[in-house]
């Protein structure tokens, strides 16, 4: 017995739906995929892309076809960026029949970092990402979350010697009106704590970050604050959100701010 076409199967996700109810996104998530995203260094990073690929769904039809997502993705290549997104998202809807299409992917974004005396080189990555969305206009932002050294305003003030400093942790939001690399949000942020953190450092290093950390104490309150001051004076950024939490390190609890601006 011949097996039988995909003509003549039934397709069970064409067949109506009587409850009435319209579905805002349905898709895949957890799509790994390389990608190949935008470097200024180098014009191009081949990393890995974590995806969720999503449209909307009409009440009158019972599912929609996840395979068509994935042979979406597999046809439009590896690019990922402001250029290349609108294609994919359209790709989406014509296949799909859909009214609204959205791609989010998250993906580790490597930068060599020198160490800020010895010059040591290392890699640092960070996670980055993309949320594009396409109903009846395209929308494009980006994501960030950017680890930096902390050192607490109270703890040095109130303390004979010493100040105990964390691990923060900075995830942005962005609304772009223009090209903004990836490394420069990443700048903006890193110049607005206590200090960067770094892969490789050699005591020299580590006497020149622990010092300026102490130089430049700063709560969770006023990191947002200063990452805020720095995204509102450039002009390709139209909105944003800027979330800093804190690895406390003489509390059992994190600490916490949040601001957004235009989103």
């Amino acid at each position: 017995m011949s097996p039988q076409s995909s003509t003549t199967l039934p397709d069970i996700q064409k067949t109506p739906d009587v409850r009435n109810i319209a579905i805002d996104k349905v898709g895949v998530r957890g799509v790994q995929y390389p990608i190949a995203v935008m470097d200024r260094e180098r014009k191009l990073q081949h990393t890995i892309g974590d995806f969720t690929l999503t449209v909307d769904l009409p009440a009158e039809f019972k599912g929609t076809h996840m395979s068509r997502f994935l042979e979406a993705l597999s046809e439009h290549g590896q690019e990922i960026s402001g250029e290349a997104l609108p294609i994919l998202l359209q790709s989406l809807r014509e296949r799909l029949h859909a009214a609204a299409a959205h791609v989010v992917v998250t993906f580790p974004f490597f930068i060599t970092k020198k160490a800020p005396v010895t010059g040591k080189e290392g890699m640092m990555p960070f996670t980055c990402g993309f949320d594009a969305e396409i109903n009846g206009k395209v929308k494009i932002g980006l994501y960030l979350k950017i680890p930096v050294a902390t050192l607490c305003p109270c703890s040095k003030e109130i303390s004979q010697y010493g100040a105990h400093n964390q691990r923060g942790w900075v995830t942005v939001n962005i609304k772009p009106s223009g090209h903004i690399w990836l490394e420069e949000v990443i700048d903006m942020v890193e110049a607005s704590a206590s200090c960067a953190l770094y892969p490789v450092l050699k005591r020299p290093d580590e006497k020149f970050v622990t010092e300026k950390a102490y130089e430049n104490p700063r709560f969770v309150e006023d990191l947002v604050r200063e990452v805020a001051l720095r995204f509102d004076q450039d002009e390709r950024i139209s909105g944003y959100s800027v979330e800093v939490e804190n690895e406390e390190s003489i509390h059992a609890h994190n600490a916490y701010a949040y601001l957004a601006r235009g989103m």
